[in-house]
């Protein structure tokens, strides 16, 4: 059920990840709104900035910071500091390919670290702050993939399963509050998320009819706004996430690795 629905955000908005693909098109729409961002991720952030700012944002500050870390973390919460910030756009995380035995240890950490740790470290800190003012918006990137056993994409779906039930039951505590939470769920999207994975070879990565990054967040966007608590992006994919549901395990995790198997 959706609550405290608005026209548009205003006020401070920070996004994680918007240096390409969904983050940045997140970044866009609040731009457009004429909102005072925050823009943060692992690399370069000026191509970012500069379509924020054509986008029409009132104010734009940059922060290149890994989120997998603590240090990291810590650093963004300086740079926001004493700051009510109204909306988070908590949509930073990357993936891995390749079998789970045949990857690197140090890999694996890094996608938990980012995907679960930073993420949820981030909205308990931000999170905390917006309940003692009564106000604010959270807007997470999950994905279809996290309800899905993901052969060959283990620890990505994995960590994508623990965040989609993490916004549900957030926004069940948080319902009797204006507090939003919000959970983006969205399937293949033509990003740089495949050629990061290393999956750039695989039946996903070389899928022609990914989503358009754009029509992604404007799903994820107006979830935010409704106050909605979880949005498949796009008809297929709800299709798809339905019956991962439904039929047997085994049956999804084979039908996930034909297309994550490199």
């Amino acid at each position: 059920m959706s609550k405290n629905p608005t026209a548009k955000l205003s006020g401070f908005v920070v996004v994680t990840g918007a240096s390409s693909g969904i983050g940045l098109e997140l970044a866009k729409l609040a731009a457009k709104d004429g909102c005072d961002l925050l823009l943060v991720a692992d690399r370069d952030l000026a191509p970012a900035e500069a379509s924020a700012r054509e986008s029409g944002a009132k104010s734009i500050e940059t922060l290149e910071v890994d989120l997998g870390t603590a240090a990291g973390i810590d650093e963004l919460m300086e740079k926001i500091g004493d700051r009510n910030v109204d909306t988070l756009i908590a949509n930073a995380g990357h993936g891995l390919g390749d079998a789970f035995l045949l990857q690197r240890w140090d890999d694996i950490a890094h996608v938990i670290d980012t995907n679960i740790k930073g993420t949820v470290s981030l909205i308990h800190k931000v999170g905390s702050r917006m309940v003692l003012r009564d106000k604010g918006r959270i807007l997470v990137t999950g994905s279809i993939a996290g309800d899905m056993p993901g052969a060959y994409q283990l620890v990505y779906n994995s960590t994508k399963a623990f965040v989609n039930d993490f916004c549900v039951g957030l926004a069940n505590e948080l319902k009797n509050t204006p507090i939003v939470i919000s959970c983006l769920m969205p399937g293949v999207t033509d990003t740089q998320f495949f050629k990061r994975a290393g999956m750039e070879t695989t039946n996903a990565g070389q899928m022609e009819n990914k989503a358009d990054p754009a029509k992604v967040a404007q799903d994820g966007y107006q979830a935010v706004l409704k106050g909605e608590t979880q949005e498949v992006s796009g008809f297929l994919n709800k299709v798809q996430d339905l019956f991962a549901d439904i039929l047997p395990g085994e049956l999804v995790a084979k039908m996930h690795e034909r297309l994550a198997k490199p």
